[in-house]
């Protein structure tokens, strides 16, 4: 079977794409085992076959044609190897391709339980990471994640984690519009790294200690003696086996005991270049593939530029060279290689002479390739993302601040058809919907897919929208308030430093419906109170729960208020109908809005999921009750 590519540009249905391509490499992988399996017996039948022709020669006493075939063996021998080696890869490569498939499949699916959840990137003070399920099961990280690199990861929740400029977001979307269509590229690309198990290691430690001061800085003296105790070395070896006697093995003494000398370093040298190497080969491999392509977005472009003006070739030379220098070290895997290697031949210290001479030729150090690699890793979910899911838009962030103008809005977490679509608007700061409904109506789930579709927005994804429109803002939210023993702290208490800490994000902020983050009002605004110039969209569910319901009245109804006067602008769920009053108070302000179930003659409940103008009437708490068995009629 040949080795084809089973690829095609961007596909109205994904699903029958990844299918396909799953079915190609599957099939590759088995025919690439199967010629690995035949090689493997090519190089035991090599092997035979020299054993016995060796046998035959020196039984016949011809010496010299033994050493003659015993040296043509061992060059087919090594061809073989490679051979094997090349053959193993192939077949590697394409389960790995096949693997990528199956999990998009299985994203599309919604089954995300395999996917690395973030966790590490969670903080319970953020404005909305835990409330909007952006990490952890189920989360809008499985969902985007493709990153092969820890540095990728990084890059990705942090895009998550804060809202970019929009003109920042424009340049990531025009590049992962670039990306996206050639599923074949970006799927290469995470393949490429896959190969490598220990290729997800954190490379800004190793990158920093690139920058400490050389070995062979102030120890000049060494550098001869690489050169003279090998020659040394293997004189007293030769002489030795020439028969003149051990005492010419003394001649090692030097090298062992400069290798003593410098233990400590030795050690440190290995394990960091050891520990590094598969992240650097894994970095080779895919910055070669960028390099291959010709780019046409600012972002690929400036990309492009910044791999190759650093020390002044081709980033993937580089990390090549500095891979290969990190694989030297690996001798010490075999203690008894690694001492005839060290006492011959000093081969650690000449590999610390390698690495010091590497980073000579490179300026700016290692961080500028490493991070450019991240950043393009990062892209490559966005593309990935984009690319499985042809029916999200791409948002316009043209909008004045505040403003969020959507049609057939979904929830990009809830897969297979089981979301409903909904029209959104509102505009400008000062501005609170109140979203009224019955239990299990969809208020809760609604301001997450409002939620969630401004911080895809904001960080350069598509949006499950058909159209999408918004303003630069802060997403904010208090959804789940927990209380918390260790801290003396109820949830009720939980809730009011939650909501506390909106007053502050949103303390003396000055900017107007017309105000755009980044502008020179906005960032002398900020720059006065300490804060970003970005104003804050709040998601607040069933607030001051905890309390009473006249104190949550009193209290929802003072939050409201407060806000009006400040850049902000957001939703509140709620069950209390008298803080859907305030839009006779607020006309200005205050709008409502709600979810409602029905009744079915059988006594079930139907709920339709659409969003509707105005305050719900429709409770259904005590038929939720008796539907589970408590008799409510009293």
């Amino acid at each position: 079977m040949p080795d084809s590519a089973a690829y095609h540009p961007l596909n109205p249905n994904p699903a029958d794409l990844f299918q396909e391509n799953l079915k190609h490499h599957t099939a590759q992988e088995s025919y690439f085992a199967g010629r690995h399996r035949a090689v493997a017996l090519v190089r035991l039948a090599v092997f035979g076959v020299a054993l016995a022709g060796l046998w035959l020669l020196l039984s016949a006493g011809q010496t010299a044609a033994a050493l003659g075939l015993a040296l043509a063996a061992y060059l087919v021998f090594i061809g073989l190897v490679r051979w094997h080696e090349a053959v193993g890869y192939r077949r590697e490569h394409h389960r790995l391709l096949a693997q990528i498939n199956q999990g998009e499949l299985a994203r599309l699916a919604g089954e995300l339980a395999g996917f690395d959840p973030g966790r590490r990137y969670l903080d319970a003070q953020h404005p909305y990471a835990a409330d909007l399920d952006v990490f952890g099961d189920h989360s809008l990280f499985q969902l985007l994640n493709r990153s092969t690199s820890r540095l990728g990861q990084d890059w990705l929740a942090g895009w998550l984690l804060a809202p970019a400029a929009p003109e920042t977001v424009r340049e990531r979307q025009q590049a992962a519009a670039e990306l996206a269509p050639n599923v074949a590229w970006h799927q290469e690309w995470q393949a490429r790294a896959r190969h490598y198990p220990r290729q997800e290691t954190d490379p800004r430690q190793f990158a920093g200690w690139l920058r400490e001061p050389d070995f062979f800085a102030g120890r000049g003296w060494v550098l001869p003696l690489l050169g003279l105790l090998p020659l040394l070395g293997l004189a007293g070896v030769v002489l030795m086996l020439g028969g003149y006697g051990a005492q010419w093995l003394l001649l090692l003494l030097p090298a062992v005991a400069l290798n003593s000398a410098f233990g400590q370093v030795r050690a440190r040298y290995y394990e960091h270049a050891t520990t590094m190497r598969d992240a650097l080969r894994a970095a080779h491999d895919q910055l070669e593939h960028f390099e291959a392509g010709s780019w046409q977005s600012p972002t690929l472009q400036r990309l492009y530029r910044t791999l190759h003006e650093t020390g002044n070739t081709a980033a993937a030379r580089l990390l090549k060279r500095l891979s290969n220098i990190a694989g030297w070290f690996s001798a010490r895997q075999n203690p008894a290689v690694a001492g005839a290697l060290n006492t011959l031949l000093l081969w650690d210290l000449w590999g610390i002479w390698q690495l010091e001479r590497w980073k000579r030729r490179i300026t700016g150090g290692l961080e500028p390739l490493l991070e450019a690699a991240a950043e393009l890793d990062a892209l490559v979910s966005l593309a990935a993302f984009r690319a499985a899911n042809p029916a999200f838009i791409e948002p316009d962030l043209s909008a004045p601040a505040l403003t969020v103008e959507a049609a057939a809005l979904g929830h990009p977490l809830l897969f297979g058809g089981e979301g409903v679509r909904n029209d959104f608007a509102t505009t400008g700061p000062g501005q609170t919907v109140i979203v009224t409904g019955s239990n299990m109506a969809g208020k809760s789930t609604f301001l997450r897919t409002v939620g969630l579709n401004l911080v895809l927005a904001q960080s350069g994804a598509v949006v499950a929208a058909a159209t999408f429109r918004c303003g630069p803002a802060q997403v904010f939210t208090a959804m789940r308030s927990h209380d918390n023993l260790a801290e003396s702290t109820s949830s009720f208490y939980a809730e009011l430093k939650r909501l506390r800490l909106l007053l502050d994000l949103t303390e003396k902020e000055e900017l107007k419906a017309d105000d755009k983050a980044g502008s020179p009002a906005a960032t002398a605004a900020a720059s006065t109170n300490g804060r970003s110039p970005i104003p804050v969209f709040y998601l607040l569910d069933e607030i001051l729960k905890g309390t009473n319901s006249a104190d949550r009245h009193r209290g929802a109804r003072a939050l409201v208020y407060q806000l009006r006067e400040r850049a902000a602008s957001g939703l509140i769920s709620t069950h209390d109908l008298e803080l859907a009053a305030l839009e006779a108070d607020l006309p200005a302000h205050v709008r409502n809005v709600s979810f409602n179930s029905y009744l079915n003659p059988d006594g079930t409940l139907r709920f339709d999921y659409h969003l509707t103008p105005g305050v719900c009437r429709s409770f259904n708490a005590s038929q939720l009750m008796r539907l589970m068995g408590i008799d409510v009629d009293f």
